[in-house]
């Protein structure tokens, strides 16, 4: 390990967050000959997302055989979609497989990371100490920081209050009269889950979700078996997911009319599954499916038709000592608000990282979403993320997505390896010709013109960092460094 003056820490890369970003990353860097480097992690666990969301029903939305590395399939999923507890037992074993534990450092949440341009270094202060990086590489992900509504007299109320984020485990809901705020993919989730042991529970819906099928089941004995000693039967049902939902692609970006099915779809699963039809009123969606991220789901739906659920669609007004009171005068008594409003579509980690004209990275988001390819960000010098702006997809596994960035991180160290170069930094021009072919190809998309406002968009209503295009052409994008897009010195 070599040292700055002073005796600070000195690493070559430095990773920010130990999810499904930080570890693939760690793994192709080791293999590529990259073996001075370290994975800060501010939790006390590896494992990200999956790590910190512990509340019941916890699952994956995309199926097991694709929500995996490629280059680690498992073939003992026990179910179509992994929970919770099994995606993080298989992050944590594909970890200790390639010796990456051991390279994490826990309860290192990062302070502060500044580019020294005098020195061409990171300096890096996290809660565990300093250290000085050549590189810094975020990949803390897009669902790091609890988001919180903003209501009248919250702070007010004297029950139990929590985020879905941050889930307790201590407090027995058992027959209390509980508020869920919020109706995104982890309120679907949950809310099965603690209906049948509330005495009442109120949920307050904004807009409705569009829920459509899930069909999750226990996978069998035999098919494990069958994928153990047939590797190729996996792949071949990898493939198949992937095209799936790469299909979602056609409402995305290409025509909103292929909706239509999909909304046909989930209209006769609500028909099905809901018996009253002004419950099935307000539990139709009001926009175009695809505006906002749709759900998979087999039970939300029958969870809110039961005798002690009330779908609230008024708006709150206010929040009392041991009540919610709506806009229409009518007064709630509740035990406890569990908040399901989701996550910042900014991750906290990027007001953190300060670039060469000392602005962070949040500064720079706010005045336009930026990067390049979502992996590197001009002003930002060695720097790389993982799911930046226009780096994530909604039409396909964020697996897919996070291991096309790695090869493009690992091929651009490889190359300044190759090359003697130091230091790089995407051209600003590059990443404004990027910038507006994303706005350009945004433009008609169902995120925009769906009717409906999500974190898919900004408050200005522009796309706020969905790659508007085919996940396999942004593989073929960033399949190979393309150093000529970035300034570079020895």
């Amino acid at each position: 390990m070599e040292t700055q003056a002073g005796s600070i820490e000195h690493r070559k890369i430095v990773i920010i967050g130990a999810g499904f970003a930080g570890i693939g990353l760690a793994i192709k860097l080791r293999e590529a000959g990259f073996d001075d480097l370290v994975i800060l992690e501010r939790a006390d666990d590896l494992g990200g997302t999956w790590q910190a969301n512990t509340y019941p029903g916890c699952a994956c939305d995309v199926p097991s055989q694709l929500y995996s590395y490629s280059f680690a399939p498992n073939p003992n999923w026990s179910r179509t979609y992994g929970r919770q507890r099994e995606i993080l037992e298989y992050l944590r074993s594909v970890a200790n497989r390639n010796d990456i534990a051991g390279r994490i450092r826990y309860g290192a949440e990062v302070v502060r990371a500044t580019w020294d341009e005098s020195e061409s270094i990171w300096r890096v202060h996290t809660a565990d100490g300093p250290l000085t990086a050549d590189f810094v590489i975020s990949a803390t992900g897009v669902f790091s920081d609890a988001k919180y509504p903003s209501l009248p007299g919250l702070e007010t109320f004297q029950g139990k209050s929590f985020h879905s984020l941050h889930w307790d485990h201590e407090h027995d809901l058992t027959g209390e009269r509980v508020a869920v705020i919020g109706t995104g993919a982890s309120a679907v989730q949950f809310v099965p889950e603690i209906q049948p042991k509330v005495a009442a529970l109120t949920l307050f819906q904004r807009s409705a979700p569009w829920i459509v099928p899930r069909m999750d089941r226990t996978t069998t004995a035999l098919e494990r078996s069958l994928l153990r000693r047939v590797p190729a039967v996996g792949k071949a049902i990898r493939g198949g997911y992937y095209t799936l939902i790469e299909g979602f692609g056609l409402i995305g970006f290409v025509d909103n009319r292929f909706r239509h099915p999909y909304e046909l779809l989930g209209k006769m699963q609500l028909r099905r599954q809901i018996s009253d039809p002004e419950l099935r009123r307000k539990l139709t969606p009001d926009y175009m499916i695809g505006c906002k991220r749709a759900i998979f789901s087999d039970a939300y739906l029958p969870a809110l038709d039961q005798d002690n659920v009330e779908v609230v669609t008024t708006g709150i007004a206010e929040v009392r000592a041991h009540s919610i009171v709506t806009r229409d005068g009518v007064e709630r008594p509740i035990d406890t608000i569990i908040y399901g409003t989701g996550f910042e579509s900014v991750p906290g980690a990027f007001e953190r990282f300060t670039g060469r004209d000392g602005l962070t990275a949040a500064e720079v988001y706010a005045k336009r979403p930026q990067s390049y390819l979502g992996a590197a960000l001009a002003g930002f010098p060695n720097f790389f993320c993982t799911l930046g702006p226009f780096g994530a997809a909604g039409n396909q596994s964020a697996i897919f997505m996070i291991e096309s960035q790695v090869a493009y991180i690992v091929d651009a160290l490889r190359t300044m390896r190759e090359r003697g170069v130091q230091r790089v930094e995407v051209r600003p021009e590059v990443q404004e010709a990027f910038l507006d072919e994303m706005e350009q190809r945004s433009r008609s998309t169902v995120w925009l013109t769906g009717g409906c406002q999500s974190y898919y968009t900004t408050a200005d209503g522009h796309n706020a960092g969905l790659y508007p295009n085919w996940s396999f052409e942004y593989r073929r994008r960033t399949s190979r460094f393309d150093i000529d897009s970035y300034e570079v010195s020895a």
